[in-house]
């Protein structure tokens, strides 16, 4: 190993795992609540240099049992060889009790393989690499990428049902209030506006019937004429159920974001309306695009760095989708500030960017950079520093890794139904099975 090293200028001498808990708002979706704390884990590889670059992903415990074996494997490793990490990882093997084939969990993000958690794995190391190797050249990450095309990018505001706070006052308290009618979704959206700017909408939905959503997108065009409005059920809908949506909500939603559960579904319901539809459920790697496409199931394809296994592959993603005439967004999960300035990076460098990305950010209040992100005028400025132009609160890290080990493993799974089931009247609350209504 030290004869590779020292034949690898730019090689990989340490590998740290720093798995946190972030406090999260109780926003609703279909399968329950957020936890008071989500589980995330920041990765750090350090050059033989001394150049450090850093990356994150989910913090699951799954995840965890494959970042564990897989970063040694990394030590010699040249950061620039971005194609072998993919190989690395062939070699970790996965438990598959860890697995979950139905629709809608983790995160509810479709269902769930092997592949996807070893790529949502990769992710994070390939984001590091990419920034110590940015560092290292003084160059930023969207140069690395092939330049970037934009000097923001645009996100849109990303409305939740909610209740005031967690179940028995546990987590952290905040001032946004409940909002669970059409009332407090515009309140919350007039919020965002005055805080961040933002001009597009996005409201969680198959928390209630879908007439009740139906009303708050409605309260919203009426609200913010003429700014685009989506809506996501994860999945809650028959195809009928979704059909009658989308006739109801002509006219006013940009897109409707997953109504049914699977591509089947999507194609039935797509072959029924003009509502473009959007996924980030069933199309979240390279070998379920071609049913989708081909059934013109969908009409806009949420792309998630995590999900695809980094930043490159977004890139090839977007390239396919703009080869078939597929719309472009990104979708986000609960994250922190590596997360969004990787997004933004690779956001900066795909031309046929369609519409807003997603983004959870401005509802966490806790991060492991120095300073927040600040959108304006609902967008972020591309960072021109080197590598992603972050740098690591050590304070901060630490801080949320020590809330970590006193956890008593009650939060290091992200669990809605669980979380769900805390609150007065629910104990016998499970996760529905797709599609609810």
């Amino acid at each position: 190993m030290d004869a590779q090293m020292g034949s690898c200028r730019h090689a990989i001498a340490e590998v740290r795992l720093t798995p946190v808990l972030v406090c999260d708002p109780p926003l609703l979706n279909v399968q329950g609540v957020h936890q008071p704390y989500t589980p995330r884990l920041v990765v750090e590889v350090v050059t033989e240099d001394g150049v450090t670059g850093v990356g994150e992903t989910y913090g699951d415990t799954k995840y965890l049992e494959l970042a564990r074996p897989y970063a040694p494997l990394l030590v010699g490793h040249d950061i620039a060889d971005l194609n072998g990490l993919f190989t690395l990882m062939d070699a970790i093997g996965v438990d598959e009790s860890r697995v979950d084939d139905s629709v809608g969990v983790g995160g509810l993000r479709g269902v769930q393989t092997a592949d996807k958690l070893r790529l949502s794995v990769v992710s994070a190391f390939e984001v590091a690499c990419l920034d110590a190797l940015g560092r290292t050249l003084g160059v930023p990450v969207h140069t690395l990428l092939g330049g970037k095309v934009r000097d923001s990018v645009e996100y849109s505001a990303y409305l939740f049902y909610r209740w005031a706070e967690h179940p028995g006052g546990t987590g952290e308290k905040d001032d946004w209030g409940a909002a669970l009618d059409p009332d407090g979704i515009v309140a919350q959206a007039r919020r965002f506006v005055r805080e961040h700017g933002f001009t597009s909408f996005k409201l969680k939905g198959g928390v209630f019937p879908p007439e009740r959503e139906i009303a708050a997108v409605r309260a919203l065009a009426d609200a913010f004429p003429g700014h685009p409005l989506r809506l996501d059920p994860n999945g809650g809908w028959t195809p009928g159920t979704s059909l009658r949506v989308a006739a109801e909500l002509a006219g006013v939603l940009e897109y409707l974001e997953d109504p049914a559960p699977g591509t089947r579904a999507m194609a039935e319901v797509s072959a029924g309306t003009d509502v473009p539809l959007a996924t980030n459920m069933c199309v979240t790697t390279f070998p379920e695009i071609r049913e989708a496409f081909a059934t013109d199931a969908v009409q806009v394809v949420l792309a998630d760095h995590h999900y695809w296994g980094g930043l490159r592959r977004t890139q090839e993603l977007a390239a396919v989708c703009r080869t078939f005439g597929v719309g472009l967004s990104m979708h986000s999960n609960t994250h922190l500030g590596i997360s969004l300035a990787a997004m933004t990076h690779v956001a900066a460098t795909v031309p046929n960017l369609d519409y807003a990305c997603d983004s959870h950010y401005p509802w966490q209040s806790e991060d492991v950079i120095v300073g927040r992100h600040v959108f304006r005028d609902g967008r972020l400025p591309v960072c021109d520093a080197p590598g992603l132009g972050v740098e690591l609160d050590r304070d901060a890290l630490d801080r949320l890794h020590r809330r970590w080990l006193a956890d008593d493993g009650s939060m290091r799974d992200r669990d809605d139904a669980a979380a769900m089931r805390r609150a007065p009247g629910r104990s016998q609350w499970s996760a529905p099975a797709l599609p609810r209504w």
